[in-house]
């Protein structure tokens, strides 16, 4: 488990967002309400919170400061 700062990749970033898995899904709309994953894949679900309350990303850093 990483703890701290997170590195950016625009690569991840965009192919989240672009992926043929992720396309079929939207289109066949079979996607759950926001904070149903645990009914998906409830270990994902658990790791998936734990990490993002270890982690910070630069973006956020960047946004408290300018607020």
């Amino acid at each position: 488990m990483k703890f701290g700062f997170r590195k950016p990749s625009l690569r991840k970033r965009v192919s989240a967002r672009t992926s043929i898995k992720r396309q079929i899904i939207h289109r066949a709309g079979v996607k759950m309400p926001r904070g149903y994953g645990w009914l998906r894949d409830p270990k994902k679900a658990v790791y998936n919170k734990v990490y993002r309350k270890t982690t910070f990303d630069i973006f956020s850093v960047i946004k408290k400061l300018f607020k």
